[in-house]
């Protein structure tokens, strides 16, 4: 489905409104297992970020920073006819889901271990991490699906993104593989964001949450976190690597509903 702004999204549930939020590299899938889950008690959109998953490059280029980012999300809001929605994001979905909030365009925002909270170095090697990755979903399909089917080269091939690689289905893995060496975007946005850091203040409710098992955006980042959102709700995601959506579903959307109001915390 699309909307004049060229933006490919999935729609589901009823309710306030919640926008799903992908990191780089990624699509809206990647939010598949805390969908429905989610759409209890949300009118949920998961976005394809432009550039990303089945998304174009707008015509006009992409953002050239993260304000024409932001900018962009809050034009997909206003076609959607959608009002400071909730919104969630992981990765740089998460530094994204701050910088609205920041802005005042959303009612409140869960950042899943966000971008914007690491040294150059550590960004350095994430982006270093996430493009052998994606080197390698070059490879032949049959050659993914064999590695895939395997659980423990399942596990050396996503360990570095997932604490439980096994836990994926073996269609989810290669529907990522595709994203990820399909993102046209993925150059252009990794090179805009290498000096990107987070230093907004939000006035809305929001929720920072880290997988401990996070080794892309390492854990110890979420200090960096607590110390320049101090207002925020901080929380540890047990055992979950970067993309925690895969790795513990109930805990995710438990914490994303914590901070839209829709379930006490």
């Amino acid at each position: 489905m699309t909307v004049p702004v060229e933006v490919v999204f999935e729609r589901r549930g009823a309710g306030t409104p919640l926008v799903l939020l992908h990191g780089i590299g990624h699509h809206w899938a990647a939010w598949s297992p805390v969908l429905d889950r989610l759409a209890e008690a949300h009118d949920v959109i998961a976005v394809d970020l432009p550039g990303f998953g089945r998304s174009p490059v707008p015509a006009a280029g992409l953002p050239a920073d993260m304000p024409g980012l932001v900018t962009g999300i809050v034009e997909l809001f206003a076609a959607l006819g959608l009002e400071r929605p909730h919104v969630a994001g992981n990765s740089l979905g998460g530094a994204i889901a701050l910088e609205l909030a920041a802005s005042g365009a959303v009612s409140s925002a869960t950042a899943l271990s966000p971008a914007g909270f690491c040294t150059p170095r550590e960004l350095r090697w994430a982006l270093t991490v996430l493009s052998l990755h994606r080197n390698a979903a070059r490879l032949p399909e049959p050659v993914l699906r064999t590695l895939f089917a395997n659980p423990a080269l399942r596990t050396l091939a996503l360990g570095m993104i997932l604490a439980r690689p096994n836990r994926m289905a073996l269609a989810e893995a290669l529907a990522d593989a595709r994203a990820l060496r399909d993102a046209q975007a993925f150059r252009a946005v990794a090179r805009a964001g290498r000096r990107y850091a987070f230093a907004g203040a939000p006035a809305v409710p929001v929720t920072v949450a880290w997988g401990t098992r996070d080794r892309i955006l390492p854990y110890r980042q979420a200090a960096l976190a607590r110390t320049r959102l101090p207002a925020a709700r901080h929380l540890d995601l047990a055992g979950c690597g970067h993309v925690p959506m895969h790795d513990d579903p109930e805990l995710v959307a438990s914490v994303i509903l914590g901070t839209t109001g829709a379930r006490e915390t």
